[in-house]
């Protein structure tokens, strides 16, 4: 319950409200535990440090969540130079036949920024 409670604030919009059930956590958990390879074991010293297969799969999840970071970073660089770009234009007076045009769309994307 409380791993359940604990991630609700950070979920994407649109996940249904049974997705952070225990129930769905735990078979959330149990499915990356089934479908992440076993770390072999090596012979070695006493005292060295095995990886688990949490280790692996915190590896790989944190992997997958730096990607998706850095591609919402890229889309959203690349939508403040268009912005930037128009409200040059905007001020230069080239854009005058698109103010509104250009208005509605700046508040649409900010309405799903946030």
């Amino acid at each position: 319950v409380s791993v359940s409670r604990a991630i609700k604030p950070f979920a994407e919009p649109g996940r249904p409200p049974d997705w952070f059930s225990q129930k769905h956590c735990a078979s959330q958990y149990s499915e990356l535990l089934e479908t992440t390879e076993t770390p072999k074991r090596k012979r070695g010293e006493k005292g060295e440090v095995v990886e688990t297969v949490e280790d692996v799969i915190v590896r790989k999840l944190t992997a997958e969540r730096v990607e998706e970071l850095k591609k919402i970073i890229k889309e959203t660089q690349e939508k403040y130079r268009q912005l930037k770009k128009d409200a040059e234009l905007i001020q230069a007076g080239h854009m005058d036949n698109r103010l509104e045009e250009l208005c509605n769309e700046i508040m649409m994307w900010v309405i799903s920024f946030f």
